[in-house]
């Protein structure tokens, strides 16, 4: 396609090259019109970025923080910094006032661009408390910062393009190109520190993955502060796949229509959710519609890949899809077909059904620290397995150690945690093996299968070790668990918060004539909680028996990334939610 890709500004080559013409690079909304970016804009607007960056005095190794919603100035700072050797410091805008102050302060942070006032008050308030701070800009007009037009203004109206290519080429693969500090589940978390060749490797080794497809257009919603998002960005880069940002994920259902996408990046959470309004449509269907609804639902659940089911099965999906699946994927904008789930464990049965419906979903496995991508589900004949994480990505080794830690060693590995030499020869040991924390095996000597986080692991009082995200998937294969906790260490046997998924809940309450005031109010109700405690009982059949619930509590409301249980990858923060719902939790073990 082009000559050799070694640094992420490399990708502009394809901009000024190939796909000079292409109309659509980027588009987002604005006040309810999709405005588009072309490949000369986009090209153009990097260079003015260098320029102003280079007039503020932003040069090589200069740290410069990003607190931006996805959009096409995301990637206009992104390429202005990488081209003149300047390290981008990405944050998301969900996190607290004292982490924003840590790692402005840790990472010697000196500008930040803001999207829009919805982060300015924060920022405000810390900014005063944190020396070398030089200026804040933002995207949107805010009284009291500077504007994104002011910045550009501060270069040359003209960039001087002969000036920055001679910069850029000094710039070398192992330079530093950005610190992302991890989301913290417990902590204020550490930063992450990848090279050029870090993100390259990873993203040209899992290209391919795509490149036969033939997409044309991603929908992007998932953070582009997180390395996984920001990833995938740059393998649509590579590929020439027009890249619309959603304006919200309250919206992700209308701008899917609007859009029309071919293929997204997930998380588990998005699916189910996906899944959950699907089901709720189905229950309220009129007979004999519904009765074919839930047909086609059982007949997908049985789904297997590469026609194992045989010509009988495939016949009846055949009709399935033109009674109910297209409908599916009708709601979604009718041209999906492909979606990269990662971030957390997929549900087996949930896969089945998207792939039953005609949407391939593929996971993939990886941290931070690897760029990310460790182990990714393939489209070609044998590429994936359900219940796994595919196999290794091209280039990248894994092994299992004695004690079940997958590591992994390659290209992708990070450099180091900035500043924290001590933390980093901890995380990688002398021959160059990164230790990922996750608990796995290779199924069948080729799928990475993840299995629990090593650190998340504890024992009962009676010696008995408890994999809580095993449990947890188990149970969460129930239509009616939204999210579960496990907790239980050092007492005499696992227990369970249980936060009911609400929405299938509240459909199920009207079907059985039960009153849905509010949320609080419901999970008190006797018949909700003996419903629960059925499923409880169901997967409680498939575990040891040191391993059962013995005991569990609901929850009166949804776990969110705003009220702390979740971080900003909707993972479990467990410590949190130990010390916010304690006096619950002991209510459990005190009336043993």
């Amino acid at each position: 396609m082009m000559g050799e890709i070694s640094r992420l500004f490399d990708l502009l080559e394809l901009y000024r090259g190939p796909y000079a013409s292409k109309e659509v690079v980027f588009a987002t909304k604005n006040k309810g019109r999709w405005e588009s970016i072309s490949a000369g804009d986009y090209c153009e607007a990097v260079d003015r970025v260098s320029t102003a960056l280079l007039a503020l005095g932003v040069g090589k190794g200069v740290k410069v923080a990003s607190v931006l919603k996805n959009c096409p100035e995301w990637n206009f700072l992104d390429m202005g910094l990488m081209q003149i050797g300047a390290v981008q410091v990405p944050i998301y805008p969900t996190i607290c006032n004292e982490h924003f102050s840590y790692i402005f302060e840790h990472a010697d942070v000196e500008y930040i661009f803001i999207y829009d006032n919805t982060i300015s008050d924060c920022i405000a308030k810390i900014l005063p408390e944190i020396e070398g701070i030089k200026e804040v800009f933002s995207i949107k007009k805010i009284e009291g910062f500077k504007h994104w037009d002011e910045f550009l203004a501060m270069g040359n109206a003209h960039p001087d393009k002969d000036k920055i290519r001679a910069i850029s080429r000094q710039i070398q693969p192992q330079d530093l190109a950005t610190i992302i500090y991890t989301s913290g589940t417990t902590g204020t978390g550490k930063g992450v520190m990848l090279s050029h060749r870090n993100f390259v490797s990873n993203f040209m080794a899992a290209q391919p993955i795509l490149a036969p497809k033939g997409v044309k257009t991603a929908l992007s919603f998932l953070p582009l502060c997180h390395v996984y998002e920001r990833m995938l960005n740059y393998v649509y880069q590579y590929l020439g796949i027009s890249i619309y940002y959603a304006e919200s994920m309250e919206n992700l259902a209308e701008t899917m229509r609007e859009v029309k996408p071919e293929m997204l990046c997930a998380v588990p959470r998005m699916l189910e959710k996906i899944y959950d309004r699907i089901v709720v449509r189905g229950r309220k269907l009129p007979q004999p519609n519904r009765a074919v609804f839930f047909w086609a639902l059982r007949l997908a659940f049985r789904f297997q890949l590469y026609g194992a089911k045989g010509k009988s099965y495939e016949l009846r999906r055949k009709i399935a899809d033109l009674l109910v699946y297209r409908k599916w994927r009708k709601v979604l904008g009718g041209r999906l077909r492909y979606i990269v789930s990662g971030g957390a464990s997929l549900r087996p049965r949930l896969a089945r059904v998207f792939w039953a419906a005609g949407i391939q979903v593929v996971e993939g496995y990886g941290l931070t620290e690897t760029s990310p991508v460790i182990a990714v589900g393939t489209y070609e004949p044998g590429g994936m397995k359900f219940g796994t994480v595919g196999p290794p990505l091209e280039g990248v080794e894994v092994k299992i150690g004695e004690d079940g830690e997958i590591l992994c060693r390659g290209p992708n590995v990070m450099l180091g945690y900035y500043k924290n030499q001590e933390l980093t020869r901890e995380a990688i040991d002398q021959d160059g093996w990164f230790h990922t924390g996750d608990i796995g095996t290779l199924d069948e000597g080729k799928y990475v299968k993840i299995t629990d986080r090593k650190k998340e692991i504890f024992k009962t009082s009676g010696g008995k070790y408890i994999a809580p995200q095993v449990i947890e998937n188990r149970f969460k294969e129930s239509e009616f668990i939204e999210h579960m906790i496990v907790v239980g260490e050092n007492r005499h046997f696992p227990a369970a918060l249980i936060v009911p998924a609400f929405e299938h809940l509240k459909s199920w309450c009207a079907v059985k004539s039960l009153p849905y005031t509010n949320q609080e109010e419901v999970v008190k109700l006797p018949q909700v909680v003996e419903r629960i405690a059925n499923e409880v009982e169901k997967h409680n059949y498939f575990l040891g028996r040191t391993e059962q619930i013995k005991k569990f509590r609901l929850v009166g409301n949804e776990w969110t990334i705003e009220s702390g249980e979740l971080s900003p990858t909707l993972k479990l923060r467990r410590k949190f939610i130990q010390q916010k719902y304690g006096r619950l939790i002991q209510e459990i073990y005190s009336q043993q």
